[in-house]
């Protein structure tokens, strides 16, 4: 029997434990730094495959590393486990955390036949926060080869356009009074954050191609007879590259404190997390999991014809600027529903999207043992660490 035929049927005996797992972190979605439930799910089935489990590496709860086999090439999947507030896993986290673990076993019933080491790190927050960036800080992918994963998607493709990106809030504080009464002895936050946003607006006519700024209003006032003391925001920035974004931000910053010139408000702008850096996916790695996701039936006529790729923001891009990585999108049919919509929430538990947790897992597996016998590529990545 092949070591593709050993990690299909690894994968493939463990299929009902790994769609069980996806539909209990479906069932229990936690926000980021927080994936406590889910976590330990990944964690335990993980325990009970074989792998022995670090929990709470990096100083962050809900994260971990479990590895199979002592061989010179260690190969990494990651796990993403956490929610998004309001719509629960709508980015299909459930599925990356089943398809990873699956892949991880599937490896592991060959690792010692390969010389490799498995292994399977648990990554809390990745919307948002960053903690692959985490991981990496602590030195948790120094003595990594190369790092894997899928992510679900409404089409299947190699690669995504992957985009730095700065998460922030921003808070501006002012002074009450009453409304009709006496409003010329208040400072209006609301004002300042409405000037703000307007000329993000404005600013946006002239932004270059893949730069991108989008936010919320988390706090704008008590009472609509009250000129707001304090108003605060959520956003985003995205730009093609690091550097790039490090330019966007100077004028993104610079609307901010326009809206504090105008009214007199003062202004808190407070980083969170990491910074999302732009991704850099492994191309011979890469083409591996072309032919083993073929060999499964997947097809990327959509990367074959030229179309866009689409955009998206994840920690996996700093991974990628650290350790050779891929990074591609698994289909699951969604009628028509993307990421991030309630309706995506719904089609991560499909039997659709259970076949495709067991296709990404074998595709993952079978990638990583055409790394590991490709002889030009095994040196050179083993050159690099």
């Amino acid at each position: 029997m092949s070591a593709r035929e050993v990690a299909a049927n690894a994968i493939q005996r463990q299929g009902d434990a790994l769609v069980e797992l996806s539909h209990f972190v479906h069932a229990h979605p936690e926000l980021g730094y927080v994936e406590f439930e889910s976590s330990e799910a990944v964690a335990a089935l993980a325990e009970q495959a074989g792998f022995r489990v670090e929990r709470g590496v990096a100083d962050l709860p809900t994260a971990f590393r479990a590895t199979m086999g002592d061989g010179d090439l260690n190969i990494v999947y990651c796990a993403e486990f956490d929610a998004l507030p309001g719509v629960g896993h709508a980015c299909g986290h459930n599925i990356i955390a089943a398809s990873s673990l699956g892949a991880a076993i599937g490896l592991g019933a060959v690792a010692d036949e390969l010389n490799l080491t498995v292994t399977l790190l648990g990554t809390p927050s990745e919307e948002g926060g960053g903690g692959k960036i985490d991981l990496i800080n602590a030195g948790y992918f120094d003595d990594v080869h190369a790092a894997m994963m899928v992510h679900p998607f409404p089409t299947e493709r190699l690669d995504a356009l992957c985009l730095a990106v700065d998460h922030f809030d921003v808070t501006y504080q002012g002074k009450e009074a009453h409304a009709a009464a006496a409003p010329w002895v208040g400072v209006n936050a609301l004002d300042a954050l409405t000037i703000a946003q307007v000329a993000i607006g404005l600013l946006r006519q002239q932004l270059r191609p893949g730069d991108l700024v989008h936010g919320i209003v988390l706090e704008g006032g008590s009472a609509a007879n009250i000129i707001p003391s304090r108003a605060s925001g959520r956003f985003m920035a995205r730009s093609l590259t690091s550097d790039r974004l490090a330019e966007l931000r100077v004028r993104i910053n610079a609307c901010f404190e326009a809206g504090a010139l105008a009214t007199g408000a003062s202004l808190r702008i407070e980083e969170i997390g990491s910074a999302f850096s732009h991704m850099e996916s492994d191309p011979d790695i890469l083409s591996h999991y072309r032919v083993a996701a073929e060999a499964l039936g997947r097809s990327f006529a959509l990367d074959d014809e030229g179309f866009d790729r689409p955009a998206i923001s994840t920690d996996m891009a700093n991974v990628s600027l650290v350790v050779p990585s891929i990074h591609p999108l698994l289909m699951i049919p969604t009628n028509g529903a993307v990421n991030h919509q309630p309706e995506f929430t719904a089609a991560c538990i499909t039997p659709d999207a259970d076949r495709a947790i067991l296709a990404g897992a074998i595709a993952l597996a079978h990638t990583a043992i055409g790394v590991a016998n490709d002889e030009k590529l095994r040196a050179r990545l083993m050159a690099r660490a």
